[in-house]
């Protein structure tokens, strides 16, 4: 496995643009400052593709994300068109219709079945589409279509709302002396604590609680079944393992095509092929995920939350929640200020069943093995302050949380809470253009 330049248009077969429309209004609301950013993005597969899908669990369920199950339930896919700007969420009727125009009319730019476009949006929420525009823009984009690096570049920046910078990633690898492509662009930056699901019902294992978007390609041929298998565990490793303020969206939506070009027959499941794709899957969503971590809204700091030792992986699970999402334990981060006394406390009243006299709290570097700990057994070590101020200075680094009960483990990538975020979503009901979505 190498990683290689075009994203999503690195795979055989697909292309993809990125132009501007102007969905939300220039200047309007948080995202929207930056002169004429394309706002409308398209992917597109020279021929029918298997799809599948992760969704959102928020009972409050977008409009495109509703067209999006659907498309994923019959299995093919050859097109996807989202638009930054606007979630169309909370929209109602006129909403959900108005997500089915913009399959339709993606469809008949480029001659495809509507049951077959994907619909994803992202943006301010309870906001009708101005669908003169999308019109417009779809029909500029189906005219913009192009398969260069350039072109995906323009489809990743057209996702984006407070993102400062665009998110790809793409990865080439070989089996049996076949060459196949996987790539992929995100967006996300501000509420993000996905917790996705196939249907976008909300399984026990899945937390209660700006949208994240990610679009996949690949040139190999991979059943419907399978597909989505895969990128079900490729999601619950990746995209579900992140937070950064704890808020879930409206409109989270992962999607992966495969096309097929690559020329291979249809592996199955239990095939070395297939796992070797699974782990190329793996990569490029982990890839995606942390980068949408390093690039929240205000972010600072970026934390590795590591808990080991629980009765079972839900109680691993709520515990690194807890601990990830308090607002003392993130503003601690932002200060640079190793608080364990703050993520004892958020241990504490988490779900997961903790004893005091047996936790182990310590820092790390990324990925060294080496720890320093602060608590032992519940108490605190010997370890200087100086010496553990030192540990959590970096940009990036790992909180390590033994709870001493059990075999299970889970792991969060989090962020700090800093000025910078709550200056940016606060806006000024007095200026209505500052608020955010």
């Amino acid at each position: 496995m190498r990683e290689i330049e075009g994203s999503v248009t690195a795979p055989l077969g697909f292309r993809a643009a990125g132009v501007f429309c102007d969905i939300k209004r220039l200047g309007t609301g948080k995202g929207s400052d930056r002169g004429p950013k394309p706002d409308l993005a398209l992917i597109v597969s020279d021929h029918p593709a298997a799809v599948a899908g992760m969704f959102t669990t928020n009972q409050v369920v977008a409009a495109p994300v509703k067209v999006c199950r659907e498309v994923v339930r019959r299995g093919v896919a050859q097109a996807v068109v989202a638009n930054s700007g606007n979630a169309n969420a909370c929209t109602g009727r006129q909403g959900l219709a108005d997500a089915r125009v913009m399959a339709a009319e993606t469809a008949r730019a480029l001659g495809l079945d509507p049951r077959e476009v994907l619909v994803a949006s992202t943006g301010r929420i309870g906001v009708l589409l101005p669908m003169e525009n999308v019109r417009n823009g779809i029909r500029a984009a189906a005219q913009a279509l192009g398969r260069g690096g350039e072109f995906a570049s323009q489809a990743a920046r057209a996702i984006m709302t407070s993102d400062t910078r665009p998110k790809e990633v793409a990865f080439e690898w070989e089996y049996n002396g076949r060459v196949y492509r996987l790539g992929g662009i995100a967006k996300g930056a501000g509420m993000i604590h996905p917790g996705m699901s196939p249907t976008g019902r909300r399984p026990a294992s899945l937390p209660r609680h700006a949208t994240m978007l990610a679009f996949l390609t690949t040139d190999a041929a991979v059943d419907r079944r399978p597909l989505q298998e895969a990128l079900t565990e490729a999601v619950a490793c990746s995209f579900n393992r992140i937070t950064v303020d704890g808020d879930m969206s409206t409109n989270d939506t992962v999607l992966l095509l495969a096309n097929g070009a690559a020329g291979n027959a249809p592996w199955s499941a239990r095939s070395r092929a297939f796992r070797a794709f699974e782990r190329v899957l793996q990569e490029t969503c982990a890839r995606l995920a942390r980068m949408i971590v390093q690039d929240g809204e205000g972010v600072h700091r970026v934390v590795t939350v590591r808990v080991f030792g629980a009765r079972n992986v839900r109680e691993a699970d709520a515990a690194a929640r807890a601990v990830a999402n308090s607002a003392l334990v993130k503003t601690s981060w932002h200060g640079g200020d190793p608080n364990w006394g703050r993520i004892m406390d958020a241990l504490g009243y988490s779900a997961a069943r903790v004893v005091e006299e047996k936790v182990d709290i310590g820092y790390a570097a990324p990925g060294s093995r080496e720890v320093l700990w602060c608590v032992r057994r519940g108490r605190p070590t010997e370890v200087p302050f100086q010496e553990l101020c030192r540990a959590v200075a970096p940009p990036e680094f790992e909180l390590h949380i033994r709870l001493n009960l059990g075999r299970a483990g889970a792991v969060l990538y989090a962020a700090d809470l800093t000025e910078a975020y709550v200056e940016f979503n606060k806006g000024d009901v007095n200026d209505p253009a500052s608020l955010g979505g």
